[in-house]
């Protein structure tokens, strides 16, 4: 492909908080019609970059330019108001309100889209366009997390965005979704809009991106290099230095750690559990599975086939409609989540952010909000000191970069964000750990270290349901693999079953 002039760029950009500097002169440029995939583990500084670009944060020093003019962005409205539009990796949705209702929120500055019908037909044409499907009538918190990704992509789209910013669009999506609306921006980028692709997936950055440029620990590493010139492993060579080889995921179980382990009693048991959406609809239906100690069971399907509803369920945040729960031979079924807690029950949910960890709240605050309720720090005040301790210990232990007891949660990045919430949940009561896309969004090592941290929960005797779009993620953990559609169980298969087979239950066929 033949580059112009680059439409934007950004120039030596500094940016640090507090005292803990997150990028040092990095440089960017993007031309008019091309997918500029933008790489770096987590805590780069890729999504900090970005969030200059759109106005959340000032940039310390450095510039901008849009067709070679300055560009002074001092808030979102700003970047808006330029055509600059970005998906987020945690999303920028109202519960209450539907897709729809969500657009029409955001279309302030966009005359065409002030009606509920406009709205709704630009929503499904983009959902067309981009190759899935979308429900624009139904409340965003009765989504599951695959289909508010997609209702969040559609918004940004509808809403005319020349340069659109995509940070981790297709982590939730399956690979036949990912191809179709990668491939979808790519026609987009050739019919001139220009699109800057956030992404782990390198297979997506070969397959779909013009160029690419790297950054590591807050630097630029690589800038602008032709995708076509490079291979998948020389990517993740300069993404991660010399390091990559020794983080590579495992394609097939750690049977050092789990599947020679001898299995023990079941420590979760549904039994024909069945559960309704918010607006009534089926959801669960008939399900029926075991974990045991010392396994991980796999749960493979495409989003918004019940999996968050059971995952809700199983959590006792969702009530069961029929059918009976089994925690460690205790009947779960009428118990709210603090008492499965004490069963032992752990949960890692989809949406970490959303649903388990306080972005407002400090680091020390998040690792201890758990051990608060038990009081664990007091039970008419709260030992602040002995908090922080355990705090700035466990950060070490567990290889936090970037944190401090004192520091903000909302300033971690998804790999660090994710190790605080591993922290807390694997501990010393757990027996049962329901695991919701844990990796989602993660880089190849943060990914390689969440993956080793449940191998060794269940190594030393716990269970694990893992519940994962993400097939090559199943093949790699799980012991036993049953696939969800449609709510229901559509069959079970040994953990080295190959993906072929699992795609074919996926889609129904026997």
């Amino acid at each position: 492909m033949s580059l112009g002039a680059p439409l934007l760029t950004l120039s030596a950009i500094d940016k640090s908080f507090d005292i803990h500097r997150v990028l040092e002169g990095v440089s960017f440029d993007l031309a008019k019609g091309e997918v500029h995939a933008l790489l770096g583990e987590n805590g780069a500084g890729k999504s900090t970059l970005m969030n200059i670009l759109i106005g959340v944060y000032s940039a310390d020093a450095g510039s901008l330019t849009l067709e070679g003019l300055p560009l002074i962005i001092g808030k979102p409205s700003d970047s808006a108001r330029h055509g600059i539009g970005m998906v987020h990796q945690h999303f920028r949705l109202v519960d209450r309100l539907t897709p729809t209702e969500n657009l029409l929120l955001a279309a302030d500055d966009h005359p065409h889209l002030k009606t509920r019908t406009a709205a709704r037909n630009a929503l499904l044409a983009t959902a067309r366009e981009v190759g899935f499907t979308l429900n624009p009538d139904c409340p965003v918190g009765e989504l599951s997390v695959a289909e508010k990704q997609r209702a969040e992509i559609c918004k940004v789209l509808a809403l005319g965005a020349r340069i659109l910013i995509l940070d981790e669009p297709t982590a939730v999506l399956t690979d036949a979704e990912a191809s179709s609306m990668l491939g979808a921006i790519r026609r987009m980028a050739e019919s001139g809009r220009s699109i800057i692709l956030i992404t782990h997936k390198l297979r997506e950055v070969v397959g779909f991106s013009h160029r690419v440029t790297i950054m590591r620990r807050g630097k630029t590493v690589a800038a602008g290099l032709d995708t076509t010139q490079l291979s998948i492993e020389k990517i993740a060579s300069l993404m991660m230095g010399s390091s990559a080889s020794s983080v590579a995921p495992s394609s097939t179980p750690d049977t050092t750690t789990s599947s020679l382990q001898p299995r023990g009693p079941d420590l979760l048991a549904i039994a024909h559990l069945h559960a309704q959406r918010d607006d009534g609809a089926p959801a669960v239906t008939d399900v029926s599975l075991r974990v045991r100690a010392g396994e991980i069971l796999g749960l493979a399907g495409v989003g918004g086939n019940g999996q968050h509803e059971l995952v809700e369920t199983l959590n006792g945040i969702r009530s069961a409609s029929a059918g009976s729960v089994m925690i460690d031979g205790a009947d779960a079924l009428e118990l709210p989540p603090n008492q499965r807690r004490q069963l032992g029950l752990r949960v890692i949910p989809a949406d970490r952010m959303a649903t388990a960890l306080a972005s407002d709240l400090t680091i020390a605050a998040n690792l201890s909000l758990t051990a608060v309720v038990r009081g664990r720090f007091g039970r008419f005040w709260l030992n602040r000191r002995r908090m922080e301790r355990e705090a700035k210990a466990s950060i070490e232990q567990h290889d936090i970069a970037g944190a401090r007891p004192h520091g903000r949660m909302g300033l971690l990045s998804g790999g660090n964000a994710q190790k605080v919430l591993l922290a807390r949940e694997i501990d010393s009561g757990m027996k049962l750990l329901l695991a919701h896309s844990p990796t989602r969004g993660l880089d190849i090592r943060a990914s390689a270290a969440v993956h080793q941290r449940l191998r060794e929960a269940v190594a030393q005797g716990a269970a694990c349901l893992l519940v994962s779009e993400d097939v090559e993620e199943i093949m790699a953990l799980s012991d036993r693999i049953c696939v969800i559609s449609a709510g229901k169980i559509t069959g079970e298969l040994p953990g080295d079953a190959s993906a072929a087979d699992i795609g074919r239950l996926i889609l129904g066929h026997e």
